[in-house]
């Protein structure tokens, strides 16, 4: 049943791509999209379908998939039914080492902002987890949270100040710190995939091991669980998946909490199912996310995570409210 499901979302999530590069300012049929890959003359709408829409849905999906595989990998080892990148500070850490390479180091190409995005992401999240781990009782939930608001914070306000200092690096990455897919290409997309493909791998080869982990660390280790291992190796995927994201997509919020929550309500809270369906359902939010962006205040764009924020500041509102645990 559950792998009927999976094909029938595939399917939509073809169908959401398909959509995001036929809609938008400009309206391109689908006839003219299968045109533009089997009989190509360079026409102005085959142009815009190549390389503008087609890469941007690309980068959408692989970006949504990443950040949802990202927050639920968060949630199990921090047992924080509100832990995601955005939320724990790791998006605003990989953002301003973005931001600082970019600006003070003068990197350029994609590979490289990419590496200084996982080492911002890994160096945020060991802050957060020394100041979570701190005190006789050890990591809560309570403050895990605490230290990745604090830390986000932080981060976010140092990216701030320094770009306000400089005022042509304000003007160049003001909507990528919004978080926004537009404009980018193919190039972008496949200096990022590799490590979002080794940490989604990771992911599900650690779904088992998480399945255990979810029962609380005694039980776990009580059944021959290395909690450190899994956890490390799941805090490592989280980095490749989230600075990955956002060196190429900037600090997307929401996805991460959103997602993982949907997909253990409608369909199974078991991870060897919860990794794969968080990547195709945050694939989807983010794709369908980006395309009706685009018409909120035609003819001009909104960057994709103020669209984000909108579906996500109710839900957050509403798992606080409620508590859910996690395991």
């Amino acid at each position: 049943m559950k792998s009927l499901l999976f094909a029938l979302f595939a399917l939509l999530l073809a169908v959401a791509v398909a959509c995001s590069i036929a809609f938008g300012i400009t309206n391109i049929s689908f006839a003219e999209i299968v045109r533009s890959f089997t009989h190509y003359d360079a026409s102005q709408a085959q142009l815009i379908i190549r390389t503008a829409r087609v890469p941007r849905a690309l980068v959408a999906a692989c970006v949504g998939g990443s950040l949802a595989v990202a927050g639920a990998l968060m949630q199990v080892i921090s047992r924080n039914p509100i832990a995601s990148p955005s939320t724990l500070g790791i998006n605003s850490g990989a953002a301003f080492f973005v931001v600082l390479g970019s600006g003070l180091l003068g990197f350029t190409g994609m590979r490289a902002l990419t590496l200084v995005a996982l080492v911002g992401a890994a160096v945020s999240g060991a802050i957060v987890y020394i100041l979570g781990s701190m005190g006789r009782d050890g990591m809560t939930p309570v403050k895990i949270t605490l230290a990745g608001a604090t830390i986000a914070a932080f981060f976010f306000s140092l990216t701030q100040g320094y770009m306000l200092a400089d005022g042509r690096m304000f003007d160049q990455v003001l909507i990528w710190m919004v978080g926004s897919v537009a404009g980018r290409d193919m190039n972008m997309l496949v200096a990022v995939l590799p490590y979002m493909a080794a940490g989604m791998v990771i992911a599900l080869l650690l779904s088992r091991h998480l399945n255990v982990l979810e029962m609380g660390d005694d039980v776990a280790q009580g059944l021959g669980q290395s909690t450190a291992k899994i956890k490390g190796f799941a805090s490592l995927a989280v980095i490749l998946l989230a600075g990955a994201s956002v060196a190429v997509a900037g600090p997307i919020a929401f996805v991460g909490i959103i997602i993982p929550h949907i997909v253990r309500y409608f369909i199974s809270g078991d991870y060897r199912w919860l990794i794969p369906f968080s990547a195709l359902f945050g694939a989807i939010l983010l794709v369908a996310a980006d395309l009706g962006s685009r018409y909120i205040a035609m003819p001009s764009e909104i960057p994709v995570g103020v669209a984000t924020a909108i579906l996500g500041v109710p839900f957050f509102v509403y798992i606080a409210r409620k508590g859910r645990r996690i395991g």
